[in-house]
């Protein structure tokens, strides 16, 4: 075979697999297109939200020697129990909702809370060193402190010297803010009248990017007698929108942890906020009676104080 036959036979493959590609992609146009048009008319089509089923009355266990015993159990915790299996594997509703509820945990911590939010109740916006949420993250003790000119702001901004002073704080969960704040703060407000105490909703403040911590800086900041912040907790597989309530008495920048009072699993599946600001509301009573939180003031409660 000479040079201009082989040119020749080379000439004629590369012919063929251009015709061959050619005739692939009006193909697969086809193909597209046709899929296409079958998508659009079932487009209305809507799936079911997995994370609106409630997990305590789920129960997968086929002929279950006791289905109600099981479910009795069941309805004491949110621990996933009686998921059953395929294989040796989990069912593909179980995987599902467990990713689901990965994804909302993510989110939350994830996302910001609202900025309308604030703004609609009143608060007085603030926020810590932080400048994103990467380094709210990656560090802790920034979202402890604020800026001079932040600091300023807080002075300028709220009552010096309260008997209670409360703050917002976006913590882990943003989610948890937003699901709860618009309910708690009335509650504490009306929890508050029955001791001759209380507080209006400008002289809330609200802290973005906020670690517990920053509840002492803003104590040394205001000289208020009890700081009670609500923040987002960090958020689990149970639910991604669970606040606590973190109580001290005239805190302090570098005070013992054993100086606050917690009130925790503020949502709907656990204490829910209308019930919780009742509570906090006796709790900051109770405080700026006997001067302590913490141990010392659950000591105080068991001497009798």
């Amino acid at each position: 075979m000479n040079e201009q036959d082989l040119k020749a036979m080379i000439e004629n493959i590369l012919s063929d697999v251009t015709a061959g590609n050619t005739s692939d992609n009006n193909t697969s146009s086809q193909a597209t297109a046709t899929t296409t048009d079958t998508s659009s008319e079932v487009s209305g089509e809507v799936l079911d939200d997995i994370t609106k089923i409630d997990l305590k009355k789920q129960f997968l266990v086929p002929n279950a020697a006791d289905r109600d015993g099981y479910l009795k159990i069941k309805s004491f915790t949110p621990a996933r129990l009686g998921m059953w299996r395929a294989g040796s594997r989990y069912k593909t509703a179980s995987v599902l909702r467990f990713r689901a509820d990965h994804a909302a945990a993510q989110d939350a911590v994830f996302s910001d809370v609202d900025p309308e939010l604030p703004k609609e109740m009143g608060f007085l916006e603030t926020q810590t060193t932080c400048e994103s949420k990467d380094e709210y993250l990656t560090r802790p003790d920034h979202g402890r402190k604020f800026s001079d000119e932040m600091a300023a702001k807080i002075k300028s901004g709220v009552k010096q010297n309260a008997k209670i002073q409360i703050v917002v704080g976006d913590g882990l969960s943003s989610a948890a803010i937003e699901a709860n704040v618009r309910e708690i703060i009335p509650a504490i407000q009306q929890g508050l009248k029955v001791y001759g105490l209380g507080f209006e909703n400008k002289d809330v403040i609200f802290v973005k990017y906020a670690r517990v911590g920053a509840e002492d800086h803003i104590g040394d900041l205001t000289g208020a007698d009890v700081v009670c912040m609500l923040v987002g907790e960090r958020p689990g597989l149970v639910t991604a929108k669970s606040m606590s309530a973190y109580i001290a008495y005239k805190p302090t920048v570098g005070m013992p942890e054993a100086n606050r009072t917690v009130v925790s699993n503020i949502h709907d599946g656990g204490l829910p906020a209308v019930e919780a600001g009742a509570y906090i509301a006796e709790l900051l009573d109770k405080m700026v009676r006997l001067k302590k939180s913490g141990i010392d003031l659950k000591t105080a409660e068991n001497a009798g104080a």
